[in-house]
């Protein structure tokens, strides 16, 4: 961690809604004229598409299983390098990942490669991570460590995995079996790498619909956030003003003395109302120890 160059990084795994902490992200870093650096953790896997189909092909032939979610396919020691490189200088360097046709052809490449390495812009006041490993620990390699504030998005796994199935049917082209199977292959993965970062989190949204997600396989439509509750846990965050969130989130309540439930279609607003103090306070830390330095 470093208060002069800090890091955020929500970490959630493909389809948990992550995308929709980003939007809010974006509205805050907007209100407050911050200039992030934003990195994809999709950048920090292993292998193009083409390589990781090959690995998975191999992985069963051994009768062992490779995903996304596990080290195997990730260079979490390049991730922890990044975060530690920014936390120190300021600086540091990422690429994307090309999901699509769309993201591909600019680059003149093909869906499921990578851009080459680059510096991340310069003179940015914080850098903001989004993807699966944001908060990953291993025996060997410790990427929570550098990170100021973690943020979970943890829908309840059935919603977690309609998401996905819906979203890589739909948006990324791949068929419903392929995607089911990369479920059932990356389990042992979600369990040892991905779950335990949610104990890691200063705060974690977890959406809970309020319909009946019994066969998420079945599902042909995402519930809506009308449809659903968000239970947001704190961790390790003082003074959080819980009586102020109650009077501005209509119909929201305490489950716990650190969980607070708002109605689904509340979710923005807790977010924007929750994180801005946070990262305002992470934003005039920095600013403080800038003043010192010009003195």
């Amino acid at each position: 961690m470093s208060a002069k160059h800090p890091i955020i990084a929500v970490t959630g795994s493909s389809g948990a809604g992550t995308t929709t902490t980003t939007t809010a992200f974006s509205h805050i870093f907007r209100q407050l004229g911050i200039n992030a650096a934003v990195i994809e953790g999709d950048s920090f896997h292993h292998y193009t598409r083409p390589e990781m189909e090959l690995k998975i092909r191999q992985a069963q032939k051994d009768n062992r299983n490779i995903s996304y979610f596990g080290p195997e396919a990730n260079d979490f020691k390049k991730l922890a390098q990044c975060f530690s490189d920014y936390s120190a200088t300021g600086q540091s360097e990422t690429r994307s990942y090309l999901h699509t046709f769309d993201e591909a052809v600019p680059f003149n490449q093909m869906p499921g490669t990578f851009t080459q390495w680059h510096p991340l812009p310069e003179n940015t006041d914080m850098l903001y991570y989004e993807g699966l490993h944001g908060g990953v620990v291993t025996d060997d390699c410790d990427v929570a460590q550098h990170v100021d504030l973690l943020i979970g998005m943890v829908p309840i796994v059935n919603l977690e995995w309609i998401q996905k199935i819906i979203r890589d049917t739909s948006d990324r082209g791949h068929s419903r079996e392929k995607v089911m199977g990369s479920i059932v292959r990356s389990m042992d993965d979600y369990i040892n790498h991905m779950t335990p970062q949610f104990s890691r989190t200063h705060i974690n949204f977890q959406r809970v619909p309020t319909v009946d997600t019994s066969n998420p396989f079945s599902a042909k439509t995402i519930p809506s956030l009308d449809e659903s509750f968000v239970v947001i846990r704190f961790r390790g965050i003082k003074n959080v003003d819980f009586p102020y969130y109650l009077k501005m989130i209509d119909g929201s309540f305490m489950s716990r003395i650190n969980t607070l439930v708002v109605p689904g279609g509340k979710m923005s607003l807790a977010m924007e109302l929750i994180l801005t103090p946070l990262i305002r306070d992470l934003l005039e830390k920095r600013q403080h120890l800038l003043d010192l330095d010009s003195e």
